[in-house]
């Protein structure tokens, strides 16, 4: 069964940076657009950035400037910098099993092979 493995979160300062990575071991990602979602304690899941399949991306308005996402066969990354309390949360990544190229409309239950999702605190 196809799942996706998250790393690289951490406690970090205010203003400081992470690089999270997923990969799905034994999954090529080609023809895939790969998702990165956050869910806070109390909220929903919701996005923060897409790598879609021709090495597009998209990102949410509230993290432009600041987390750059990149891909490769095996693996997307999530560089994320200047880094507030306000990300806080638990990240993971997810495969579009229905597009492979993803604009600004998010249609979550599009996205499968959910990781168990790596924490990211942001706290002086």
């Amino acid at each position: 069964q196809v799942q996706f493995v998250e790393s690289g979160g951490g406690l970090v300062p205010p203003g400081g940076s992470l690089r999270l990575s997923c990969t799905a071991p034994g999954f090529p990602l080609d023809g895939y657009a790969v998702g990165w979602f956050c869910q806070a304690p109390g909220k929903e899941r919701e996005e923060v950035a897409i790598a879609n399949d021709d090495h597009s991306s998209y990102y949410t308005y509230t993290v432009k400037g600041r987390f750059t996402v990149s891909r490769d066969r095996a693996k997307v990354t999530l560089v994320m910098n200047n880094l507030k309390p306000e990300d806080t949360a638990i990240y993971y990544c997810a495969a579009n099993i229905m597009r492979s190229v993803v604009g600004s409309t998010i249609i979550l239950h599009e996205f499968s092979y959910w990781g168990q999702g790596t924490q990211v605190t942001v706290s002086s």
